[in-house]
């Protein structure tokens, strides 16, 4: 079991993990929520991010508050769409998908509708795990997943470059993962100034 050490209202566990502590009579926890996050909100996503097969009682638990107003809070986080779904993280290597490549994609035009129609074409692809416009030479910058270079060889040839208005496509491919499905930084809320 972690030891815990309180400092300041907040219960440190020597996990490293800072948890608020729990709702004093009359803390403004359970009542309605505004619009801005608290340490609760921020709480409950850094718990989540971590686990997020986590069963309301023990995520209460964690963040100091009573399961009601911990079910309300993450409900809300939803609706809000601060959290905008749960699913499995899943080992490609296991599942045999061997290479994660890295596409540049440099359009012919850059208009509207033919950008457009592009992403669109992008969006259906499933090999295309993760697309962002980019600054800098290029339009699109793709992580495509393949079992292995034979099978990205042809997915480039049959399919990227006759995406429409594609003029030319850039690759690099990861050697190893140093770091990846990381959970998003929270610190910055709780600096912000959080109630």
């Amino acid at each position: 079991m972690p030891s815990r050490k309180q400092t300041s209202g907040q219960t440190r566990v020597s996990r490293g993990a800072v948890r608020p502590q729990p709702a004093e009579p009359g803390d403004d926890a359970a009542a309605p929520h505004g619009s801005a996050l608290d340490r609760y909100d921020i709480a409950i996503l850094a718990e989540l991010q971590q686990d997020a097969r986590l069963s309301n009682a023990e995520l209460a638990s964690r963040i100091g508050l009573s399961p009601a107003p911990t079910w309300r809070r993450v409900k809300w986080l939803e609706e809000q769409r601060y959290i905008r779904g749960y699913r499995a993280d899943i080992d490609r290597h296991r599942i045999g998908l061997g290479v994660l490549a890295f596409v540049r994609v440099d359009a012919d035009r850059n208009t509207g509708s033919t950008t457009r129609a592009l992403e669109d074409a992008i969006r259906k692809l499933p090999e295309v795990i993760a697309c962002h416009y980019i600054s800098g030479s290029g339009t699109f910058e793709l992580q495509v997943m393949a079992t292995d270079l034979d099978a990205f060889s042809r997915f480039s040839l049959e399919t990227l470059l006759n995406l429409p208005n594609v003029k030319d496509i850039h690759t690099s491919f990861s050697l190893g993962e140093v770091k990846a499905g990381a959970a998003l930084p929270l610190g910055h809320l709780a600096r912000a100034g959080v109630r």
